[in-house]
């Protein structure tokens, strides 16, 4: 893609949250016809301020995006980076039926193991590049975005990707290098995915059902063995599902947990809990249970904390 054409493309973002705000800001400093997504304050504030990033990573940026519209009067895209909750992913697929045409990209940037799949049946038009991202980010009260850390990275791909497809796959990685957006073409993407998703079906799901950080996760004997137990359990699910990974990745999360992650760390999924919000039970918790169901696997831990935190949400 030349930068002509970067100049002449659409893009959108769906959901300016953190994740959906640290794109957005990248794009907007090299994407001319982009639109954000957004309704009540966060509109009002996008057409007021601009979209306002503080990243750690590159630094402070403000864009000021072409257009801030409701999702279903964005008129047709190029490019649609969806980075929504599970819960709203359905609706936003309706919601985009106008935006999307045979020659659209789309690339869902969730929590989960299936958003991609999901997305692929419910719009039946479009082509849908799987992606995963590695990142700590936030919307602020003024709908600002924070973004911690040295590090914002992607992966993006399709399993069996046919000629189309591996063209729009080099499409979007052509469009993340010019907006500076760190990322990789994945030679699995489900693998990347998994190992991304089997680390949070224990950090989000422990974290959540205790109420805890991960310092006091770990230094719990019990619940450390839990959070180990949730580990394994989700693997056992991706390795019965022929996901290509290994032990060694099973090792590395375990690693992680107990010799890398801050102590004071919390969870997506454990803050919108305590803060009474829909929270991603389903994405975390309950696909992985079902899935582990379906396929005639033993998911002891999986089960006692999905039915405690089916519990929480109850009490919402």
């Amino acid at each position: 893609m030349s930068k002509m054409n970067i100049y002449e493309k659409k893009a959108a973002v769906v959901g300016i949250g953190g994740v959906g705000g640290y794109l957005a800001g990248m794009l907007g400093r090299v994407c001319p016809h982009l639109t954000l997504a957004a309704r009540g304050g966060r509109r009002d504030s996008l057409l007021e301020k601009g979209l306002i990033l503080h990243s750690d990573y590159k630094g402070e940026i403000m864009i000021r995006p072409e257009r801030v519209v409701p999702i279903e009067e964005m008129g047709q895209q190029d490019y649609i980076f969806v980075c929504v909750k599970n819960y709203s992913l359905e609706e936003v697929c309706r919601e985009l039926g106008n935006a999307v045409t045979d020659e659209t990209v789309l690339i869902p940037v969730m929590n989960g193991a299936d958003p991609g799949e999901r997305m692929r049946k419910l719009l039946g038009k479009g082509t849908v590049v799987d992606s995963l991202i590695y990142i700590v980010a936030f919307a602020n009260a003024d709908y600002s975005i924070t973004q911690q850390g040295d590090f914002a990275n992607l992966r993006i791909g399709i399993e069996d990707a046919d000629e189309k497809e591996q063209r729009k796959i080099e499409e979007v990685s052509e469009l993340l290098t010019a907006a500076d957006i760190d990322h990789k073409v994945a030679e699995d993407i489900q693998q990347a995915i998994w190992k991304k998703y089997i680390l949070n079906c224990a950090y989000n799901v422990a974290s959540a059902y205790y109420d805890n950080n991960i310092g006091q996760l770990r230094s719990d004997p019990v619940k450390a063995k839990e959070y180990e137990a949730l580990v394994r359990e989700a693997y056992a699910v991706a390795r019965a599902k022929r996901i290509s990974v290994e032990q060694k990745d099973v090792d590395a999360i375990l690693h992680r947990f107990y010799h890398e992650l801050a102590d004071d760390a919390t969870s997506s999924l454990q803050r919108d809990i305590r803060d009474g919000k829909q929270a991603e039970i389903e994405t975390f918790s309950g696909y992985i249970v079902r899935e582990g169901k379906r396929l005639g696997l033993d998911m002891p831990v999986s089960e006692k904390m999905y039915e405690g935190l089916l519990k929480y949400e109850q009490k919402r």
